[in-house]
């Protein structure tokens, strides 16, 4: 494994490559994982914009204003309003992916830690490049005396097309749309059955586990109502034969998101698989019924997440 520094976008980024793949770090934004790319099939798998330059956001900033690329950490929420703890505001999709992170070389790869302007908190992740995979384990420190609720999404937005195809676990078979923007799942609310389910405006029968032209103009995000007791979800790309696994603690993180933009969001084209610690993006929200993580007061709440890449 070998660490270079070099630029990504105009940023400062850190480089960690093997002979299978290469993963590109950026500090100072979020700790922002830009690329993974797969060198074997010679595949990006992180969606990337066609800007050139990216600009490193502020903390409290507006996440739609920035660069969608990449894999951004969610925490410790994902939609903007109170926090449980002392109704102080959670910015829009967390404060740590506009914070610069401290960094520290480690003969495994990187470690990157952030504190908390306003919340009792520290977080800290170790990032290690295996032979096909990275590894990547996350600790949350709560310094206050109370429990602290939060949700961690991966909101790694990956490339996709029509030969893009989801797998999850067999017992996921429910999903709850949380997109009010939908073209085919209604209001926030209706309950799916996954893969297939019915379109809400058209009637036609369709596979959510597929994707939908760029054309479409469309946008998904919805969870899977069951809490995972198996803790994989996996995007196959079936047109190079390749496919990324996300393997994570289903006890720490127990709930799955998808997120898809079909050109809906921004003209956007990418999707998230995103494991998650709470869900409705809305910490407050979970907090209430009960479907949210607690780091212990004055302790601290670890779980894990890999990013395995292989063959179909």
């Amino acid at each position: 494994m070998m660490i270079k520094y070099s630029m990504f976008k105009g940023i400062d980024s850190i480089i960690l490559e093997n002979n299978h793949l290469r993963c590109t770090i950026l500090p100072a934004y979020g700790g922002k994982m830009a690329s993974l790319f797969d060198k074997k099939a010679g595949y990006e798998w992180l969606y990337q914009t066609e800007a050139d330059k990216m600009t490193i956001p502020v903390y409290g900033q507006d996440f739609s204003m920035f660069d969608s690329s990449g894999f951004d950490e969610m925490f410790p929420g994902i939609d903007e309003g109170p926090h449980p703890h002392d109704f102080l505001r959670i910015p829009d999709h967390g404060e740590v992916w506009a914070m610069p992170w401290q960094v520290t070389e480690r003969s495994y790869g990187l470690d990157l830690e952030v504190s908390s302007p306003v919340f009792p908190y520290s977080l800290t992740k170790q990032v290690n490049l295996k032979e096909d995979r990275v590894e990547l384990t996350y600790q949350a420190i709560n310094t206050s005396n109370q429990p602290f609720p939060f949700i961690w999404a991966a909101h790694s937005l990956l490339n996709m097309n029509q030969a893009t195809t989801i797998r999850v676990p067999s017992d996921l078979s429910e999903v709850i749309n949380v997109e009010q923007a939908s073209d085919h799942l209604g209001e926030w609310g209706t309950l799916h059955y996954y893969p297939i389910t019915q379109s809400m405006r058209t009637g036609d029968s369709i596979d959510l586990s597929k994707m939908e032209a760029e054309e479409a103009n469309n946008i998904e995000k919805f969870y899977f109502t069951k809490r995972v007791s198996q803790g994989w979800c996996q995007a196959v790309q079936n047109d190079i034969g390749r496919t990324l696994t996300y393997t994570f603690p289903p006890d720490k993180v127990p709930y799955l998101g998808i997120w898809k933009t079909q050109g809906g969001y921004r003209g956007d084209y990418n999707f998230a698989l995103e494991p998650c610690t709470g869900m409705y993006d809305d910490v407050y929200v979970a907090n209430k019924i009960n479907k949210v993580s607690k780091i212990p007061p004055r302790g601290s709440y670890s779980w894990d997440l890999t990013m395995k890449l292989g063959g179909v």
